[in-house]
Order: structure tokens, then sequence, then C-alpha cells
């Protein structure tokens, strides 16, 4: 009878792993979801960046896309005026759809808002960027090292920060897990919300 029970250390090593694996998984759906937000996000300004350049439309017709996709998708709350203007210049400032794909997507849209809003020069936005995905860069960390000049004290150099994924007790892994926008993109709700 006592072979049938496993041994306490055991038994504890076996949860321990479920528990590194689940978590892992929440991470790797996490991200792909982000992967395809951030996407959604760059292909809709990219359109939107493109016909106000070769249809003449004007910047009211942000005013009604935002009002119509309202309308469309109720519970998705990425569709504010002031969210499809981001979107635009997201995409006029990546024209590179492999470039948002890869770095841009593993961090969240509040992140890359950040490094439009505080950035200039695409080269620091980039930069930024595989710091935050490779040091796990909460929002608020990422805007603080912006701000406290990270890139001009530590040198310009890119690496191979795009293999890196964040770890899933990283601040930047926890915030893609967490983060609204993928939520209500999913439709998920109030009661996906309140599981976390």
């Amino acid at each position: 009878m006592a072979n049938e029970l496993p041994l306490a250390q055991e038994y504890e090593e076996f949860l321990g792993e479920l528990k590194e694996r689940i978590r892992q998984a929440q991470v790797q759906a996490a991200l792909a979801v982000n992967r395809e937000l951030i996407l959604l996000y760059w292909q809709i300004g990219r359109d939107i960046l493109w016909r106000q350049q070769q249809q003449g439309w004007g910047a009211k017709v942000i005013e009604r896309l935002a009002a119509d996709l309202r309308k469309a998708f109720p519970e998705i709350k990425g569709f504010s005026s002031r969210n499809l203007k981001y979107m635009r210049a997201f995409a006029e400032a990546y024209p590179d759809e492999q470039f948002v794909q890869a770095p841009l997507a593993q961090i969240t849209w509040y992140h890359n808002i950040a490094l439009m809003e505080k950035l200039k020069l695409t080269e620091e936005r980039k930069w930024y960027a595989y710091k935050a995905i490779e040091q796990g860069w909460s929002r608020n960390i990422l805007v603080h090292q912006i701000e406290s000049g990270l890139y001009h004290r530590q040198g310009k150099s890119v690496t191979n920060f795009d293999r890196t994924l964040p770890k899933p007790q990283s601040e930047l892994a926890q915030q893609i897990i967490k983060d609204p926008y993928n939520f209500d993109f999913l439709s998920l709700g109030k009661a996906a919300k309140s599981a976390i």
C-alpha cells in the first residue's frame, strides 16, 4: 500500500515541474495573443495611412472608423479614435512588418506607445525594445530607462535579444499576461481578468 502513494519529495518535485510547465504555457499563449494583436494594430494603422496618402482620406475618417468598429465589436476597447491614431503612427514609424513581428510583437501595446511617445529615433526605439525583452522590463521600468538615458550610457550596439523570450516571472511577462487589450481582443471579459 505504501508504494501506491508517491513519496512526498517526488510528489513536490513533480508538482513543481507541472507548475513551471503551466506558467511557460501561459506566457507562450499570452505572447501569441500579443503578437497577433500588435500585428493587427500595425496592419490597421498601415491601411489607414495608405488610404490617407493614396486616396486622400482626411483625419475625420479615423473618428468614423472608431465609431463603426466600436459598434461592430463593443466588447473590444482598443478601437477608440485615439488608439486608431496610435496605430497609424505605429505603422508610419515602423514600415517594416518583419521588425514589427520580431521584437515589437514581444512587448505590450503600452510599451510600444511609450517608445513612440518618448523617442524620435528608430535606432533608439529598437534598442530599448530589445532591452525590454531581454530584461523583462515593465512599461514603467522602460520609461524610467528611457528618461535616465540608458541608451547613451550603455552604447548603441544591438545584440541577439530577438532570440530571448521574457521569463514567466519577469514584469514584462506578467504585463503581457494581464494586458487588458489582449483580454478585450479575445472577448474574454471580466471573468478571465479576475481569474489571474
